[in-house]
This record gives structure tokens, C-alpha cells and sequence, in this order.
């Protein structure tokens, strides 16, 4: 199987982390009091399952895609970020959320936080 043509270098990963560190998790620092979670670990085999979940669920739909969205947990056990894939009727930046099927949560979040 050949690399997919989206992939970015490891060079470019760490600078666009960087780059978050930099400019947004000093302020979330700041407004929190406490540093949060920047990074959430899925296994191969859920996202699998969910890719496998949203390809079954989704005929009619041509192409359908995965809006990563970001969130935050608020609940006396965490108040820290988390992240959820929704699935799409689309590929496109306006494509619709597909609210046929749930959203996966629920992931491995780093903290604290490691950098790439």
C-alpha cells in the first residue's frame, strides 16, 4: 500500500504542535489554572470498527467523511478537552453531519500532555 498523498513529514507535524503549544495552550493554561490535554490516542482497531460502523451506515451517502470536532468534558471527574469524529454525508466543508449514527468519544487523552 503506498503512503497516502496528505501526509505531512514528522518536520511539519512537530512545528504545526509547536505552533499550538505556542499560541493556544499557554491562554487555555492561563483561563484553566491548569494545563489540558492536547492529544487523544484511538487504537487502530476502533477507528477500524467506526470507519467499518459509518461505511455500513451510510449507503445512499456517496463519499462519507469524519468531522474531528474538539469538546470538553464538564463533570466533577474532568473538566479537560477531549475530541469526537462525527461522521459526514460528505467530503466537502459544508457537508452535513450524518446524526444517523453516533459519534465515537471516548479515547486514551495524554496528560499530561506530551509533546510531538
Amino acid at each position: 500500500m503506498s503512503k497516502p498523498s496528505n501526509c505531512i513529514t514528522v518536520a511539519e507535524a512537530r512545528q504545526l504542535q509547536d505552533n499550538w503549544v505556542a499560541t493556544r495552550a499557554v491562554d487555555i493554561e492561563r483561563a484553566m489554572g491548569t494545563s489540558d490535554t492536547r492529544e487523544f490516542l484511538f487504537s487502530v482497531e476502533e477507528l477500524e470498527q467506526f470507519l467499518n460502523y459509518i461505511k455500513a451506515g451510510s449507503i445512499g451517502t456517496e463519499n462519507p467523511g469524519i468531522r474531528i470536532y474538539f469538546a470538553a468534558y464538564d463533570t466533577d471527574a474532568s473538566d479537560k478537552a477531549t475530541v469526537f469524529l462525527a461522521p459526514t454525508l460528505g467530503i466537502t466543508a459544508g457537508a452535513p453531519n450524518n446524526y444517523r449514527l453516533e459519534p465515537m468519544n471516548k479515547s486514551i487523552s495524554g496528560f499530561p500532555p506530551t509533546n510531538y
